[in-house]
């Protein structure tokens, strides 16, 4: 088959962006795991210890013959067939029926990978974690082996009778806010306001006399000895 021929530009930035999300100790916990349901290394070259890398990882599992096998193991009455064969397209058959299998399993198309992703080394990281999600949904199922990653959450569905429907209806979440009982009890819309609906009596006039110093202040000046209507004098004091 031939190579595929390298990236330019923006296929090129693609493939960078993904190369950045591979995680060896990802792919180490996956390989382990594998390892550990298969009774036997996928690479016997490298020790259990030492992480396979990229390029190691994808030539251990390229033709699809591990998973295959990976997949049989688990699923178990149910067969997921594989050949041997060094052919490009029966390889790819052997990914295509583990990925077929996965999803009769139950694994979400989103979890897998394409086929591309794989045997041309696409997007191997897509690769480590539908394996990840293949453990997960093997604890579901009732896969009694070794365990991958976390137990996937499984579907709580709740019925609620019409009568607990209406009366939730009219409760108010404290997410919706709150205003701490209060009320308009007492407030009167559509009648006068009244501005100074307080009575004055003598003592407090003597406080209106006197003009606060936010008012201003002229410092005790005033308008005394100011003539207004005669003429302005233009001559100096001399005539």
């Amino acid at each position: 088959m031939a190579s595929r021929p390298r990236g330019y530009g923006l296929t090129a930035e693609i493939k960078g962006k993904i190369a950045a999300k591979y995680e060896v100790e990802k792919e180490q916990e996956a390989r382990m795991w594998v390892e550990a349901v298969l009774g036997e290394p996928i690479d016997p070259n490298v020790p259990w210890n030492e992480c396979l890398g990229p390029e190691r990882f994808h030539q251990a599992l390229k033709d699809g013959i591990i998973l295959c096998r990976l997949a049989d193991r688990i699923m178990s009455p149910k067969r997921v067939p594989h050949n041997t064969s060094k052919l490009a397209f029966k390889q790819m058959e052997n990914i295509n029926n583990f990925l077929v299998a996965c999803e009769d399993y139950g694994i979400a198309k989103t979890d897998l990978f394409q086929t591309v992703d794989l045997f041309e080394n696409q997007n191997l990281w897509q690769v480590v974690l539908a394996i990840f999600a293949l453990g997960r949904k093997a604890q579901v199922n009732g896969y009694d082996g070794p365990a991958l990653g976390p137990k996937e959450a499984q579907r709580n569905t709740r019925d609620f009778s019409e009568e607990q429907l209406k009366a939730g209806s009219g409760v108010i979440g404290l997410q919706m806010g709150t205003n701490k009982c209060a009320s308009q009890k007492g407030m009167t819309f559509g009648g006068q306001r009244h501005i100074a609906d307080l009575k004055v009596d003598e003592a407090s006039k003597e406080g209106q006399a006197v003009i606060g110093l936010q008012y201003g202040s002229v410092q005790g000046a005033n308008q005394s000895g100011i003539n207004f209507g005669k003429s302005r004098g233009i001559m100096g004091p001399d005539k």
